[in-house]
């Protein structure tokens, strides 16, 4: 890849029953850190966390070529109504096992063995990169600033997810 930034669109899903535009904190902190990070924000959404309804959505997000990557935040603990790891894991054809087990790595150190009831996973489809996340501001920031930023930086060395994700 070339040493100049690449600017990518990227989608942000909310996934919740209760979150609306202004009580989305988690979506809200994606967005500013994707913006601030020189990414472009293609959409925002919040999906009612059922498998079908977030299937559909994401299916279609992973489908449309000017969609680059898709942060999702919400929907990945162990109560009846997470449903995202369900929903979402059969739609890739690729898995980042890394992405979870570095996550709850760096989850300790602020939240100690809770962590282990974090679902986060990420994956590629479509040479469309998926970040599952969990529901809370500072869950989506540790992510994001620890992990995702430098994946989706095409400058990242020694390596970095861009490459899989356009093409020339």
């Amino acid at each position: 890849m070339s040493e100049t930034k690449i600017s990518l669109p990227l989608a942000v899903v909310t996934v919740s029953d209760t979150r609306t535009e202004a009580s989305d904190k988690s979506g809200g902190v994606l967005v500013d850190c994707l913006e601030e990070a020189g990414h472009k924000l293609h959409s925002k959404q919040i999906v009612k966390d059922d498998v079908y309804q977030l299937r559909a959505e994401v299916s279609c997000l992973i489908a449309d070529p000017e969609v680059k990557g898709i942060l999702m935040t919400g929907g990945t603990g162990f109560t009846d109504r997470d449903n995202t790891l369900k929903a979402i894991q059969p739609l890739l054809e690729q898995k980042i096992d890394g992405f979870g087990e570095l996550f709850r790595q760096l989850s300790h150190e602020e939240i100690g063995t809770s962590t282990i009831q974090s679902r986060v996973f990420a994956g590629l489809s479509n040479r469309t990169i998926v970040f599952c996340l969990p529901g809370s501001p500072g869950a989506c920031r540790t992510g994001w600033e620890s992990i995702i930023r430098y994946q989706l930086d095409s400058t990242h060395r020694p390596c970095n997810f861009v490459d899989k994700l356009i093409t020339d």
